[in-house]
């Protein structure tokens, strides 16, 4: 009985697990273009699509989406005008 038991929950463990995902944003550009892609299979519905975060502007990210499936926004984890940190000064003590 133990056997059956475990090998049902190693199925379904595997089945389970989601794959890991790379990260989504590039925080080293503003602009991110949302590629959408259409439905896959015969199944209908669904679709997904990825993201392009290589762009310096809106202008320059709505040029590359004219025409396609894409959408531009800012990327969340661009840090935007963020001051650089603090540098502290020790004092030199005699």
């Amino acid at each position: 009985m133990r056997l059956p038991l475990l090998s049902l929950t190693a199925i379904a463990a595997l089945f389970v697990a989601a794959d890991a995902s790379a990260q989504t944003y590039d925080p080293n550009y503003p602009v991110c273009m949302h590629v959408y892609s259409g439905a896959t299979g015969s199944g209908g519905g669904g679709g997904g699509g990825w993201f392009e975060c290589t762009f310096t502007s809106l202008e320059q990210c709505r040029a590359s989406a004219s025409g396609r499936a894409a959408s531009c926004d800012l990327n969340p984890y661009f840090a935007f005008n963020e001051p650089p940190p603090e540098r502290r000064r020790h004092k030199k003590v005699y």
